[in-house]
């Protein structure tokens, strides 16, 4: 599935955002928003009193109506900010809904692959199914037995397939991807309407968003000054009665909802879920809008090595002969003794060997040829040929094996010792180039022939492209990475040093791990951790952002509070630039709100007290037409204002890296500048409108 980003305003979403905004309109959904439910219970108040005015032939009749009538605007307008960032997020569920097709499984009942067909959503967990080339996983599990490839794009939106195997890091599956090859055995982890997919939906759909921390302190801070206007306002009367006259209610209404801070109390809501739906089109799903806000607050970045910063799989990249040998002689035994390795290094070395000597696979068959596989016990494989005996393994266990332990094997020119000086000198040699590429970072693989020591391979854990400049950024950033892995802390220096990450943390263990992130926490940092193992599980769940990559563990995915769907370390980045992005933009139209009000009060206050106080005329610089026009003016722009700030709250501020100086300078010359600057135009532009319409 592919996530296109929607159109701001297309038809499709605003038609029924408009009715979602009247449906909102429920004073049991506007009491979650303070400024807006008062808006709402003033406007109430007025239409009451206009009827009542109007049944009994009141004066002034078509102004108040022209006041309430854009009350009820400014309410419609703040739901629609709310109800368009809803619908961006419902129409990518829908997309998300269309993965879950009605499905069968096979649900394996005995030895020999044997299976009975069920419906998909009858599984339970720890029930086992057959999962074969063309078709759908039916729920979130872990292979337990086979490899395959799999096709993800029905949730990660990328075409190219994924290797899905038992063991390690790659076993997780989720429901609804696709089979390409081969065939897997899948043990169900989640129960029917708890799966990955549904959680998404649930997510993106926004039914389990949470208001966070910021979120919910700005809301008091709007309610307190909303309160603090209720009282000023209810006094205004007195003041009049005292100066021997009296103000319309209607007027007190338009003066009451232009004080108090309407514009940033209607977007407040669709800020955040914007920012959400943000990242769920880089293809990141956040758990809480309490982690996106942590993110843009990250002072630390923890990142474990293996299939984060490097691609996890170690890969030869050199032959190291002994002086005596030639590399020739030593990529054609390496790759003998690796025909029968199916792992990833065992397949790198053959590669290695056929496309730098042109040596080519040759028939085991008639060499009558004997594969030794790997064992624990000695760290070594190989293959017994017609009269000879290769090993390839650990510097340590080939020398061992060498210099005084039997080598398992069936030639009779297998060496239990060193029989020469000569032999003596190379397992010297061995050890010199082993330790010179264990400095490097790399890993030593050890061959030997018939008791006679050739060389190293030289594995690589291969750092990921452009990782190193991505690292920069995030220190432009101004967060420090460290990177986090079980290496020996000379393989761990110099992978860091070629991945250019701040500093590392060799041989960790997950109590490691768990020590390093409350070490910063108590230093009153927010660190974030990027990991795909079991192992990183722990870490994940007390870093203030723990970002799982898809690819990992269930244990990992579900430890996290939030998961990269594209399984790319480097996402953090764009997790970072829009958590700050939304921060950014809370405060670019909180100080907006605040500015553009100052200005509204040179508007109404001069043109409500004139009559009583003609030393205000002083204060009317913009020069309305009447104190009805600039009255009616300020309220039609303070409903307009919201409508022309969607976008901004919908897309976000723009994120640059660079000091909180300079942003917060940034900010207030834009947005607080411009929120004092806008008004005055915006408010006379209607004015002379109003007055050429002989409205007010």
């Amino acid at each position: 599935m592919s996530r296109q980003t929607s159109s701001l305003f297309s038809a499709a979403l605003i038609a029924p955002a408009l009715l979602g905004s009247v449906r909102k309109l429920d004073p049991r959904s506007m009491i979650r928003n303070p400024v807006m439910f008062v808006v709402e219970v003033v406007a109430i108040l007025t239409t009451i009193l206009f009827a009542r005015d109007l049944a009994t032939g009141g004066t002034n009749l078509a102004f108040s109506g022209q006041i309430i009538l854009w009350l009820w605007f400014t309410l419609i307008f703040a739901n629609f900010a709310e109800a368009l960032a809803e619908g961006r997020g419902k129409a990518q569920a829908d997309s998300l809904r269309r993965t879950r097709t009605e499905m069968t499984a096979k649900r394996l009942t005995g030895p020999g692959r044997a299976y009975e067909m069920v419906p998909g959503p009858s599984l339970k967990v720890g029930d086992v199914v057959l999962v074969e080339a063309g078709d759908l996983i039916p729920s979130d599990g872990e292979v337990i037995q086979g490899v395959a490839s799999v096709n993800e794009a029905a949730i990660t939106g990328e075409s190219a397939p994924v290797i899905r195997e038992s063991g390690g890091d790659r076993s997780a599956v989720t429901g609804g991807t696709q089979v390409l090859s081969d065939a897997i055995e899948v043990r169900i982890t989640a129960a029917a309407g708890s799966t990955f997919v549904d959680r998404m939906i649930a997510l993106v759909e926004g039914a389990s968003r949470q208001k966070t921390p910021n979120e919910i302190a700005l809301n008091i801070l709007l309610a307190g000054l909303t309160l603090v206007f209720v009282f000023a306002v209810a006094s205004i009367p007195s003041f009049a009665r005292y100066a021997g006259g009296s103000i319309p209610v209607i007027v007190l209404v338009a003066l009451f909802v232009t004080l108090i801070p309407t514009t940033i109390g209607a977007l407040l809501s669709a800020i955040g879920i914007a920012g959400m739906d943000r990242l769920v089109r880089f293809n990141v799903l956040a758990m809480s809008g309490r982690a996106v806000e942590a993110a843009g607050d990250v002072d630390t970045l923890l990142l474990d090595k293996t299939g984060t910063i490097t691609l996890g799989n170690r890969q030869a990249t050199e032959f190291r002969p002994v002086p005596g040998v030639s590399e020739q002689e030593l990529a054609d035994a390496a790759q003998l003794a690796s025909l029968a390795d199916e792992t990833p290094e065992g397949r790198s070395i053959v590669v290695l060997a056929k496309e730098t000597y042109g040596i080519r696979a040759r028939d085991m068959a008639g060499l009558n040829a004997t594969f030794v596989p790997f064992t624990a016990q000695s760290r070594m494989s190989g293959v017994d040929l017609e009269g000879s005996s290769i090993r390839k393994g650990a510097v340590d266990a080939v020398i061992a094996a060498l210099s005084g332990q039997p080598m398992a094997s069936r030639g009779s020119n297998a060496a239990l010792a060193f029989r020469t000086a000569a032999d003596s000198q190379a397992a010297i040699e061995i050890r010199t180039i082993a330790e010179t590429i264990a400095k490097a970072g790399g890993t030593p693989l050890a061959v030997a022939r018939d008791g006679r020591l050739l060389g190293v391979v030289y594995l690589k854990d291969i750092v990921k492209g452009g990782i190193r400049e991505r690292f920069a950024e995030l220190r432009r950033m101004g967060i420090r990475t460290v990177m986090i892995t079980g290496d020996n802390s000379m393989t761990a220096a110099a992978i860091a040093a070629e991945a250019g990450v701040d500093d590392f943390l060799a041989q960790a263990t997950p109590e490691d791990k768990l020590a390093l992130i409350r070490k910063e926490q108590a230093d009153g940092k927010l660190v974030a951790m990027c990991g795909d193992g079991t192992n990183d599980a722990p870490a994940l769940a007390q870093a203030d952002v723990g970002v799982a990559m898809n690819t990992g563990t269930v244990a990992a995915r579900e430890a996290g509070n939030m998961v990269d769907l594209d399984s790319d370390p480097t996402k953090l980045i764009e997790i970072v630039g829009i958590g700050k992005q939304l921060l950014m933009t809370r405060g670019a139209l909180t100080t907006f709100s605040i500015a553009n009000d100052i200005a509204k009060y040179f508007a109404i206050i001069p043109a409500m007290f004139l009559g009583l106080y003609p030393q205000l005329q002083t204060l009317n610089v913009m020069h309305l037409a009447s104190p009805q026009s600039a009255i009616l003016s300020a309220i039609v722009f303070n409903a307009l204002i919201i409508v022309a700030l969607i976008p901004l709250a919908l897309k976000g501020v723009t994120y640059r890296a660079g000091g909180a100086t300079a942003l917060l300078r940034r900010n207030l010359l834009i947005y607080g500048l411009g929120g004092v600057l806008v008004p005055f135009v915006g408010i006379k532009a209607i004015d002379l409108a109003v007055s050429a319409l002989h409205l007010a």
